[in-house]
């Protein structure tokens, strides 16, 4: 006997289930309930990854851990997303598609590098390793294209605007995972200075094995913290900033690049109670993210020639970003940063948003952009 959902199931195969090409007409409801499971399927994955990132400073690594099986489930909704698109052509035009076709590729290539590469290196808890970037590369990618896809397709109305944020935020939180390592690092050093150390003494004897020492101070430091300085601030305002820009362009209402910034640290301040009431290892929360976001919304308050919007929204960035910070280092805990990164940071911003301009990213392609 059939269930509902079966029923359902077999409807939809028989109504859409056939092969075309992408760009063919698709009826605004099917478009709605394709996007809205991109939206599920991200979820997914972002909870998964958050949870993951915790578990890796608690407990040793294991393939088939709750986090992983979560974040699974994500990435199976969304490879069925990319492999519907393809075989059918609903919902996309070419150039989504193919993002989406080489996200989704990047993504499922990186997976078997990144299990072979802890099969030979052990632990491999930095976010910054090679396997890693490629996930987060394939993640990004899949992303502009199902961005593309909604600005062009999604139907007009009160979801337009808030699933476009939402497939900003899921972006914007992708380019800050990595620097996820120093703020969850920083307060495990403080966890083992107060002796009552986040990991386990499996994780730390494992850890400390891993760089012939014994499990002290300086192990627990190189496990936590193996990251140069300068890379926070530098990997967390230069591509953030970036995001925040071409996001406050797409989206077109005032205040985008504040609200998509603010999603993802009040998404942030939402998960801290949940780890800490099921006993995970804490982190610090980049409080001065909402900062850059106002920064970029006010550089684009004015009518001033594309540079000078650029080099003054750069200067407000790294001066924020870096004063904000410290800031958060004075009043509770924030990653070790170097000060004098901050000229890099400056220039590498302006050039890299002039250029961006220049090539017009976040121009709506095809249709008027999104205005709340």
């Amino acid at each position: 006997m059939n269930t509902g959902v079966s029923k359902r199931v077999a409807r939809f195969r028989d109504q859409y289930w056939e092969r075309g090409e992408p760009g063919r007409e698709t009826p605004p409801a099917l478009v709605s309930a394709v996007y809205r499971l991109w939206l599920a399927g991200l979820l997914l994955k972002l909870i998964g990854s958050s949870w993951d990132v915790a578990w890796h400073f608690k407990w040793l690594r294991d393939e088939l851990a709750p986090p992983h099986l979560i974040n699974t489930v994500g990435t199976v909704i969304v490879v069925g997303l990319t492999l519907f698109h393809t075989y059918t052509g609903y919902g996309v035009d070419k150039h989504a598609l193919w993002f989406m076709q080489a996200g989704t590729g990047i993504f499922l290539i990186a997976l078997p590098i990144d299990l072979i590469n802890h099969r030979i290196n052990g632990l491999d808890i930095t976010s910054w390793s090679g396997s890693h970037a490629l996930l987060y590369l394939g993640t990004a990618i899949m992303l502009v294209g199902a961005i593309r896809g909604w600005i062009t397709l999604y139907p007009h109305g009160r979801w337009r605007w808030f699933g476009l944020a939402a497939l900003w935020f899921f972006f914007l939180e992708n380019v800050w995972f990595p620097n996820q390592h120093q703020e969850y690092g920083v307060l495990e050093i403080a966890s083992w200075d107060r002796g009552d150390p986040y990991a386990e003494p499996i994780l730390l004897q494992f850890a400390a094995d891993q760089i012939g020492r014994p499990v002290d101070r300086e192990s627990i430091v190189q496990f936590s913290l193996p990251i140069p300085d300068w890379v926070y601030p530098v990997w967390g305002l230069v591509p953030a900033a970036l995001v925040l820009v071409v996001a406050r362009r797409t989206l077109g209402a005032r205040w985008s690049a504040t609200a998509v910034a603010g999603g993802y640290v009040a998404y942030r301040c939402l998960i801290w109670p949940l780890l800490a009431g099921a006993d995970f290892p804490l982190s610090t929360v980049p409080l001065f993210l909402l900062l850059i976001g106002l920064a970029v919304d006010a550089a684009h308050l004015g009518d001033l020639p594309v540079p000078v919007v650029a080099v003054l929204g750069s200067a407000a960035v790294t001066g924020l970003g870096y004063g904000g910070i410290w800031a958060q280092q004075a009043v509770d805990a924030a990653p070790p940063i170097s000060y004098p990164s901050a000229a890099a940071t400056f220039v590498v911003l302006a050039v890299l948003w002039v250029a961006a301009d220049r090539a017009k990213v976040g121009q709506s392609p095809g249709r008027p952009l999104v205005t709340a």
